[in-house]
């Protein structure tokens, strides 16, 4: 049996409430984020409210992929193939199944891909960019709001790079989202013949420990750019909006984030005891991505329900200093 070493609060329940920072001006940002909580390690200008271009369409995929359960097939409306913008060249009246859309949306980054989907899912653009928008607002993304599904210019149509990094954080959290998105290369076949889908973003091609992402340009957004990095078993998103040299900056920001962080076991797996009478269960170990100055603030909290249930679910969570960054749900055990 481990000794706890954990501050204990007996409580009904809490609520913790956290306010970003909010910003309006122009310029650009940048955002790195854990890719297994969410949780932010560094960044410029992070919550700026920007253009964010077709990383919209990371939304768009996901959104969509929540709502559909399997391919379906979609005839293309006139709309959808004379959509402004990139285009993987939909032809009004064709037939298309719903899959190949989602990769020609992600990979080649089409407007009429993320219109067709849009009005297959929503039963108009404007049904479905309310869903995305619902999405975006019941997974905390307060600096986010669409106008439409791809991404094209328009003043109210804002994120952030800290909430562009959520976007791809909580989409790689959908499988089959992941699965088109760490797609380098896509065979499909159409009634003109066999064809193949090559991904925009360069560094999936070139950089191993990139697996997933998606690019993005407007004239007024400039480039835009979301990377998912995964390297000895640690992973992190990078999101710049207005940076014309982000490839580069990608990897150097990759590089020096699996250099600065490493994975620490803040707990292990097992029962600890909590007072004489009473043990707290974890099923499994707590580990979290900190860096060496970050470990020295780390600190534990065990929140139990006050009740007279000798057995109930109490709540582990790990602060860095006076912030929570991490917290898991526990068996607490209580003997009579």
């Amino acid at each position: 049996m481990r000794k706890s070493s954990v501050i204990v609060l007996l409580l009904l329940g809490f609520v913790l409430f956290a306010s970003p920072q909010a910003a309006s001006a122009a310029g650009s940002a940048w955002a790195v984020i854990d890719a297994e909580n969410g949780r932010l390690l560094k960044g410029e200008n992070e919550h700026q409210p920007l253009p964010i271009a077709s990383l919209t369409k990371m939304w768009t995929a996901y959104t969509f992929l929540e709502l559909q359960s399997e391919s379906q097939e979609t005839i293309i409306s006139k709309e959808a193939a004379s959509a402004e913008g990139s285009s993987i060249y939909l032809e009004y009246g064709s037939a298309m199944q719903t899959e190949d859309l989602l990769y020609g949306l992600m990979l080649r980054s089409g407007n009429d891909a993320a219109q067709a989907l849009a009005e297959h899912a929503g039963g108009s653009v404007e049904g479905f960019v309310h869903l995305m928008n619902e999405k975006a607002q019941s997974h905390g993304l307060e600096q986010t709001y669409f106008i439409n599904p791809s991404g094209l210019h328009d003043d109210r149509h804002l994120s952030s790079a800290y909430d562009t990094a959520k976007m791809l954080y909580y989409a790689m959290k959908n499988p089959e989202f992941r699965k088109i998105a760490t797609t380098t290369n896509y065979p499909f076949e159409t009634e003109h013949g066999k064809n193949s889908w090559q991904n925009k973003h360069r560094l999936l091609l070139s950089e191993p420990s990139a697996i997933a992402g998606k690019t993005g340009f407007t004239k007024v957004a400039g480039r835009t750019l979301a990377t998912y990095f995964e390297k000895d078993g640690k992973s992190v998103i990078v999101v710049t909006l207005n940076n014309g040299d982000d490839w580069k900056v990608h990897k150097h920001l990759s590089q020096q984030a699996f250099s600065e962080y490493q994975n620490h076991t803040i707990a292990k797996k097992g029962r600890y005891q909590i007072f004489p009478h009473m043990t707290a269960k974890l099923d499994a170990p707590i580990k979290l991505l900190v860096s060496k100055e970050e470990k020295k603030h780390l600190s534990n909290v065990l929140q139990i329900p006050q009740t007279e249930e000798t057995q109930k679910k109490g709540f582990w969570s790990i602060y860095l200093d006076t912030e929570p960054i991490k917290t898991v749900a526990v068996d607490i055990e209580t003997e009579k």
